[in-house]
C-alpha cells in the first residue's frame, strides 16, 4: 500500500475509494474497504480517503488503534493507496469541491464507497445520498452500504469502546475482527515480579487511545514472529504503587529473554479479574500465580 498523504500530485490511474474516518478498521469498516477493493481490478486501482485520527473534530481524542496501527490494519485489505491528511486540510471545504477537488481530481475517482452514515463537507453538511448525486455530475458511481450487524447489536467505533471500558474484551473483540492490542516499548519497571518468579514486561499506555477496564486479562503475546500466552494487569498496580500512570505489565508463559527497549505487541484476550489492592505482597503472589494458572487452561482448552 502506497501513502500518497503528502503527494498532492493527482492520480493518473482511475480508483474505487472507500471513505471513512476507519478509527478502528472494524469489521463494519472493514466492510466498506473491501468493497472498494472488490471493485478494483484492470485500469481501476483501491484507494482509501481516511484522516489522521487524532485531528477529527467531535471524536474525541480517544481512539482504537494508533495512526500507525490503523494504516498497518488498512494495508492488510489489500489496499493500492491510502491518503490520510490531518482533517484540518479539507474541513473548510464544501461538500461539492471536496467531491470534485478530493475524489475526481486528485484521487481520479470511478466508484466512492462509504457508509450510509458518512458525512463530508464544511460542517458536516453533505451526506451519502448528496455524495451519489455529485457523483452522477462529475463521472463516478457511488456505492452505499449499510451498517453491520453482529449479534443483534450494530458494529460501531463508540459501541466497541464501551465494551473495552467495561472489560468486555472477548466481545470487543469479535466486533474488531482481531484482539484489542498494544505494540509500545518494553520499558523498566520496579522488577518486583523477577524476585517472585514471574518475570513480567512494563509497556506505557499508548496516548489517546481507549483504555480497557482496569484488571487482569488473559491476553496474547508475539515476539520475533512466535506467539505466547501472557497475563496482562491494566491498571496502576495498587498494592505495590502509590501513584503513577496506568500501564500494562505482562507475565509471558514459556518465554525467557531480555526484552527492554523491544516494541511487543500484546493483544487482550479475555478479561479475568479487577484490579485490586491486596494485604500483602505474599498474598498478591499467590493471585499472580492463580491468574497464570487460569490463562494456562484456557490455552489448553483452546478459548
Amino acid at each position: 500500500m502506497k501513502d500518497i498523504t503528502a503527494d498532492k500530485t493527482p492520480l493518473l490511474c482511475p480508483t474505487s475509494v472507500a471513505l471513512g474516518v476507519f478509527d478502528g478498521v472494524h469489521l463494519g469498516h472493514r466492510l466498506v474497504i473491501d468493497k472498494a477493493v472488490s471493485l478494483s481490478g484492470g485500469e481501476i486501482r483501491s484507494a482509501v480517503f481516511t484522516f489522521r485520527s487524532d485531528t477529527v473534530v467531535n471524536k474525541g481524542s480517544e481512539r482504537l488503534l494508533s495512526d500507525k496501527d490503523k494504516h498497518r490494519r488498512i494495508s492488510q485489505r489489500r489496499v493500492d493507496y491510502i491518503c490520510s491528511p490531518a482533517f484540518d486540510e479539507v474541513r473548510d471545504m464544501s461538500a461539492c469541491e471536496f467531491a470534485e477537488k478530493i475524489l475526481k481530481e486528485r484521487l481520479c475517482c470511478r466508484f466512492a464507497v462509504c457508509g450510509r452514515d458518512f458525512r463530508f463537507g464544511k460542517g458536516a453538511a453533505g451526506d451519502a445520498e448528496l455524495l451519489k448525486k455529485l457523483g452522477e455530475s462529475l463521472g463516478f458511481e457511488t456505492v452505499i452500504l449499510d451498517k453491520l450487524a453482529f449479534h443483534g447489536e450494530t458494529v460501531s467505533s463508540t459501541f466497541i469502546k464501551e465494551l473495552i471500558r467495561k472489560g468486555e474484551i472477548a466481545r470487543a473483540n469479535e466486533m474488531l475482527g482481531y484482539r484489542f492490542s498494544y505494540r509500545e516499548k518494553v520499558v523498566h519497571g520496579q522488577e518486583l515480579g523477577r524476585t517472585w518468579d514471574f518475570p513480567t514486561i512494563n509497556q506505557p499506555l499508548p496516548k489517546g487511545v481507549t483504555v480497557p477496564r482496569f484488571g487482569v486479562y488473559a491476553s496474547r503475546v508475539k515476539i520475533n514472529g512466535q506467539s505466547y500466552i501472557g497475563v496482562t494487569n491494566i491498571g496502576v498496580k495498587p498494592t505495590v504503587r502509590d501513584r503513577g500512570e496506568p500501564l500494562a505489565e505482562t507475565y509471558i508463559l514459556d518465554f525467557n529473554g531480555d526484552l527492554y527497549g523491544e516494541t511487543v505487541q500484546v493483544g487482550l484476550e479475555r478479561f479475568i479479574r479487577p484490579e485490586r489492592r491486596f494485604g500483602s505482597v505474599a498474598e498478591l503472589r499467590e493471585q499472580i500465580a492463580a491468574d497464570t494458572a487460569e490463562a494456562a487452561r484456557a490455552r489448553e482448552l483452546g478459548r
